[in-house]
């Protein structure tokens, strides 16, 4: 990891933030499901998204690999957090299984997304200065 503590509180901010999206909506989580999962995929995206770009954009050599790392360690983070949470009490208290068909599943998108930015970082940074053949 280029900053291990930049990358841990990046990744409790990419959980954090849906949580509290998740909590401000979850009056209608019974009468509009699908509005309210919807809601909180594009929450979870947006935040990897804008954490993936502030973390990423200062990385200058092995992106692709950073990127993967960061990506996994905040699902790792996501999950460590918001499980308990879930399985073990709150207004939930779900099933393991119901947990990783409702809310487990969408943090994969995360790893998805830093893997995703961080291609493109690479790209782009090849773009820029062509004759660097050590390229991620």
């Amino acid at each position: 990891m280029k900053s291990f503590g930049k990358a841990i509180g990046y990744g409790i901010l990419v959980w954090l933030i849906p949580f509290i999206v998740a909590f401000i909506l979850f009056p209608i989580h019974d009468s509009a499901r699908p509005l309210f999962e919807s809601v909180m995929a594009v929450t979870v995206c947006a935040a990897a998204v804008v954490f993936g770009i502030a973390y990423l954009k200062n990385v200058k050599e092995g992106v692709v690999q950073e990127g993967i790392r960061i990506g996994t360690l905040w699902f790792i983070i996501s999950i460590l957090i918001d499980a308990p949470l879930m399985l073990l009490g709150g207004p939930m208290k779900m099933s393991i299984s119901e947990y990783i068909d409702d809310i487990g599943i969408t943090y994969l998108c995360i790893p998805v997304i830093t893997w995703g930015l961080s291609v493109a970082f690479s790209r782009s940074a090849n773009e820029l200065n062509p004759s660097d053949k050590n390229a991620d």
